[in-house]
């Protein structure tokens, strides 16, 4: 199976300890998951955002409607955290979500490991492009969010 890999960071003025609740809210992802996705949260609430929650979601890729669940296989705040789809539209989904304190805030880094059926061709033409998008979408409302000190 044929792997790629997805890499964005954005620097933030505050702490990792300031910012890490944000991410411990699962409900958040639907505040910086682009509109055109439909994302939706469908885990009952209150969820606990620990090693080995589920989490289910519902959502749109290119306009097919998805059912998505993944698995925190690592919690480790505020430092890291990462999800790994159980059953999605990937073939492997690996996302590690790191929290790193730097002078006068944050460096939030996303690493993810994925791997699509269709391979490389599929890969360039339709999903690494559309990360890009959704990634550049998510990095603009975590700033917008988070960005700004109290």
């Amino acid at each position: 199976m044929k792997t790629f890999v997805f890499e964005a960071s954005l620097f933030l003025p505050k702490t990792p300890a300031e910012i890490f609740p944000f991410f411990s809210d699962a409900l958040n992802l639907q505040a910086i998951t682009p509109p055109w996705v439909h994302f939706e949260v469908l885990t009952p609430r209150p969820i606990e955002m620990r090693s080995g929650t589920r989490l289910h979601y519902k959502l749109r890729l290119r306009g097919i409607p998805v059912l998505w669940e993944s698995e925190i296989t690592v919690w480790d705040p505020p430092s890291r955290f990462v999800d790994e789809q159980r059953r999605g539209p990937y073939r492997l989904w690996r996302h590690e979500h790191r929290f790193a304190a730097r002078e006068g805030g944050t460096e939030c880094a996303d690493h993810v490991e994925y791997a699509v059926l269709g391979g490389s061709l599929v890969n360039a033409l339709f999903v690494a492009p559309e990360l890009r998008k959704i990634f550049a979408y998510r990095q603009a409302k975590l700033a917008e969010i988070l960005g700004a000190r109290n």
